[in-house]
């Protein structure tokens, strides 16, 4: 792959990404547009049904007080969420890859009815659902105002990985979007992208192995 791979995602899944778009032969530039920090938080005073966690982060970031809650079923969005979790000690996880409503509406189905959301500061809000939703923010992702010096150098015909609505609309704020094409891992984070790229696709699954494939395609093409 001859044009430059842009991973903009927070650590540590940019090194995943990395190392896999390495290994099918991108030329990979990481430059995360978010820092991601630990925030304090406490267990609700009545316990939960079941866990809800819609980033890896939830999990790598959500401290000891994750240990009050790992006998509690887990509902996850996407694998890698389901994997720190596991990582966590959650052991009854339900996956799913269709987004924060699809998931809710699984445990509903479920017979949940009381589901503690473990979530960040700027996160995507269920519609309604017929569940008690409670929300803890333990953690938060700071933002960049600029890219560093060699992801500017490389942007003129560049392909920047999106891995999520924020992430997409932030990086329309520092570029040029008419040199950079864009792999968006979701049609919402497409859409938050905006328009005016020169070129876009989005992936077929919200998996890493999708989103990576999708940019080959724009390699391909030469768009």
């Amino acid at each position: 792959m001859t044009r430059p791979l842009l991973v903009l995602r927070p650590e540590p899944g940019a090194a995943a990404t990395a190392a896999a778009a390495r290994a099918l032969g991108f030329a990979v530039i990481v430059a995360p547009l978010f820092t991601v920090v630990p925030l304090a938080w406490t267990l609700p005073s009545e316990r939960p049904q079941a866990v809800l966690m819609t980033s890896a982060n939830a999990a790598r970031h959500g401290g000891t007080a994750l240990a009050g809650l790992t006998g509690l079923p887990l509902y996850a969005v996407g694998e890698a969420t389901a994997a720190a979790a596991r990582d966590a000690g959650f052991s009854r996880i339900v996956v799913g890859a269709e987004g924060v409503d699809a998931i809710v509406a699984r445990a509903r189905q479920d017979g949940v009815a009381h589901l503690l959301h473990l979530a960040g500061r700027d996160h995507r809000s269920a519609g309604e659902s017929g569940v008690i939703l409670e929300r803890r923010i333990v953690y938060a992702s700071d933002a960049v105002t600029s890219l560093p010096g060699d992801a500017r150098a490389a942007l003129p015909d560049a392909i920047a990985l999106l891995h999520s609505p924020r992430a997409a609309a932030l990086f329309a704020t520092l570029v040029d979007p008419s040199e950079i094409s864009i792999a968006a891992i979701s049609a919402a984070t497409r859409d938050a992208a905006g328009d005016g790229w020169r070129a876009a696709i989005v992936a077929d699954r919200p998996t890493d192995a999708s989103l990576l494939a999708a940019a080959a395609k724009l390699c391909d093409h030469g768009e």
